[in-house]
């Protein structure tokens, strides 16, 4: 696996994988995450995740010269999530291809992360998930070295905030 700089270029394949993710978690019955329909099909998505892409630095994670997964990470943290008085990396955005699954493609990408922070001399990486669906998200970030800290919600989506310090 190779993990490079990204960009604005590789909003559509972003948007595939996470497409492929909606799939997969409808078939499992799984569709509190992020619904059920393509992010693809709606244009204020479309432009979320352009947007994040923008406003952060992106990483693609290639196999075989394929995008496999993507993490775009951000000083910014979401506004949803409380502030803190240190600098920090908050990664905005970790979605892999289902085609990689079980491969480590979003665990070399947090990796990359902790290694991104340590280059910018930042100590404290921060993340949120959806913590619904007997919170396997947030076990699958634990499993990473990510520590829970508080749970919130937005409308009526329960999201867990996670760290780890570097």
């Amino acid at each position: 696996m190779e993990i490079r700089r990204g960009g604005s270029a590789d909003v559509p394949r972003i948007l595939e994988m996470l497409d492929e993710a909606v799939e997969w978690l409808v078939a499992h019955g799984r569709s509190g995450q992020w619904g059920t329909d393509p992010w693809s099909a709606t244009q204020k998505r479309q432009d979320q995740i352009a947007g994040l892409v923008d406003g952060g630095t992106t990483w693609i994670a290639e196999v075989g010269g394929r995008a496999a997964g993507a993490m775009v990470v951000s000083p910014e943290r979401q506004p949803y999530v409380p502030a803190v008085d240190e600098p920090e990396l908050y990664i905005n955005l970790l979605v892999s291809s289902r085609r990689y699954a079980g491969n480590g493609v979003g665990s070399g990408l947090l990796a990359h992360a902790r290694r991104e922070a340590e280059r910018l001399g930042v100590g404290l990486l921060r993340v949120d998930c959806y913590a619904g669906s007997e919170g396997r998200l947030v076990d699958y970030y634990r499993r990473n070295g990510f520590t829970a800290t508080s749970p919130f919600t937005v409308g009526d989506w329960p999201g867990q905030l996670l760290v780890q310090r570097i």
